[in-house]
């Protein structure tokens, strides 16, 4: 295929790609043979993003790590095309890419509804077994704590709690029940006929923060949803909970969260594991032995 010449070839721009995947698990050479693509790993803000994005011909974001607002579109006189890898995308001004006429497309539908069912339970067995303090004492050459700690939980008997029971909250429900696990579920537009598809009962928000060994999120972020678990909601777990996000950051109140485990409170939850998927910000506390922009463990 002949290349064109370097006066009319476009410029496409990918950002978001974290996992450094997009190049290497496509076929990219009829796109390279048409136009200069650039590929940016590392997240970008503010005049940064402009720069990086100001003479591109077409925007490739992943997910919706990269919010696109009307400020931004303003500033990128060049752009006439905008992809975004999945299938939802709550980052984006549609409105105001239609009024330039700017056509939005997106991908198919991959494995990530799997991928994250898998995730979180990843994130609940490491915690509730200790498989991070665990790991740690091998890595010392010990075998045993020189001093008695808490046993390693059980999951079996114990109530999981759903904060979201779509296609991903539906898998994980599936997991704990074939773990011995009674499943309480909420969302705004629960119902006690939809939870009971999902072998799970409907109770309210309050219920089942106070009552839930694990609580996990997966709700898609809303105005109405953000920071849904907020100091007073956070103060009604169990001292003994989990907490797992693999949903959005913006849905915990993160300052809230960080303040909760800083007073180590016997109120709040003392065993906590979250995942920011898509934080804004870095949030850090001395409480988290791993703490980065991008997730928080506690365990």
């Amino acid at each position: 295929m002949s290349r064109q010449p370097p006066a009319s070839r476009p410029k496409i721009v990918i950002v978001g790609d974290a996992e450094q995947a997009l190049r290497r698990l496509g076929d990219w050479r009829a796109i390279d043979a048409q136009a200069d693509v650039i590929v940016h790993h590392l997240p970008l803000h503010g005049e940064a993003l402009v720069n990086a994005l100001q003479d591109a011909d077409a925007v490739v974001l992943v997910r919706d790590r990269t919010p696109f607002d009307a400020a931004l579109l303003a500033r990128l006189p060049k752009l006439r095309y905008l992809v975004f890898t999945g299938t939802r995308n709550t980052t984006l001004d549609l409105a105001a890419l239609a009024a330039r006429n700017i056509p939005v497309s997106h991908t198919e539908w991959g494995p990530s509804k799997d991928s994250t069912c898998e995730m979180t339970w990843s994130l609940i067995l490491a915690a509730t077994r200790q498989l991070e303090q665990q790991t740690a004492l091998l890595r010392r050459g010990q075998w045993r704590a020189d001093q008695p700690e808490p046993l390693a939980g059980v999951l079996h008997g114990q109530t999981l709690g759903l904060i979201g029971l779509g296609e991903i909250g539906g898998r994980v429900a599936k997991v704990g029940q074939a773990l011995g696990m009674q499943v309480i579920t909420w969302s705004p537009r629960m119902t006690q006929e939809r939870a009971a598809e999902h072998g799970a009962t409907a109770v309210s928000l309050e219920d089942l923060l106070a009552s839930a060994r694990v609580v996990s999120l997966h709700l898609v972020p809303t105005p109405a949803s953000h920071h849904l678990l907020n100091a007073e909601r956070l103060a009604l777990m169990r001292p003994d909970s989990l907490l797992v996000n693999t949903s959005r950051s913006a849905l915990v109140d993160g300052a809230a969260l960080v303040k909760a485990l800083e007073k180590a409170s016997p109120v709040l939850p003392r065993l906590m594991c979250l995942m920011w998927n898509r934080c804004r910000r870095t949030t850090r506390c001395a409480s988290c032995p791993m703490c980065c922009s991008r997730r928080i463990w506690v365990l």
